[in-house]
């Protein structure tokens, strides 16, 4: 990891008051939502049954309120849950109690070992924008750290034709090439390419896939 430092918005004690303050309201949760990524259900429906087993081990990046998560354990998954937040991960824990082991308070910059090279499936949907543009680079080398020999990883973000300035964020939204180029500093290229779209709230994503080069 770089020596650059970090915003106020983008450190852990940032997103841990963020949640502390909501005091269980989820609306006061600016990125929260009562479903999982209509993205990422799309591609867990046409893509996922080909490449990673029923039973695979999952990792969720930032679950946050564990929207996403749930969704993924629904399916059959070994997930691994977790968020910088503890107070969001024990919101996560109430919301879904029978599957409170899935949920864990982790650092993305500095993991557990046991999680180095572990999982099938690593999904990041929504984080990287909310990381200044000098740490997504960062992010991408952390979250290959996740990925099995044979992992994939699934990103989700916010997308944009030029890149974002420091001071026009959070979040900061990615373009493709930064992506890309995020993603083979890491060691990683597109797996089923790279999708571009507008979301139902009008807003531009890039949904990619990634494999070991």
């Amino acid at each position: 990891m770089n020596t650059t430092i970090e915003t106020p918005a983008t450190t852990v004690d940032y997103f841990e008051s963020v949640y502390a303050e909501a005091g269980g309201d989820r609306a006061r949760i600016p990125w929260a939502s009562r479903h999982p990524s209509t993205a990422m259900v799309n591609w867990l429906n046409a893509v996922a049954p080909s490449l990673v087993r029923c039973g695979a081990r999952v990792a969720v990046v930032g679950c946050g309120l564990g929207d996403d998560a749930r969704e993924v354990i629904r399916r059959g998954y070994d997930v691994t849950a977790f968020d910088c937040s503890i107070t969001a991960v024990e919101w996560a824990r109430g919301l879904d109690p029978t599957h409170s082991e899935s949920y864990s308070q982790a650092d993305l910059f500095n993991p557990p070992g046991r999680w180095v090279h572990r999982f099938d499936l690593v999904v990041e949907i929504n984080n990287l924008q909310y990381l200044t543009p000098s740490l997504q680079e960062d992010a991408v080398s952390s979250l290959a750290r996740f990925m099995a020999p044979h992992g994939r990883l699934l990103v989700i973000c916010r997308g944009a034709d030029e890149p974002a300035g420091y001071d026009e964020g959070p979040p900061w939204p990615l373009t493709e090439r930064q992506l890309l180029d995020a993603a083979a500093q890491a060691g990683l290229v597109p797996d089923h390419g790279v999708c571009c779209f507008t979301d139902d709230e009008n807003a531009r994503r890039i949904r990619a896939l990634f494999r070991r080069a």
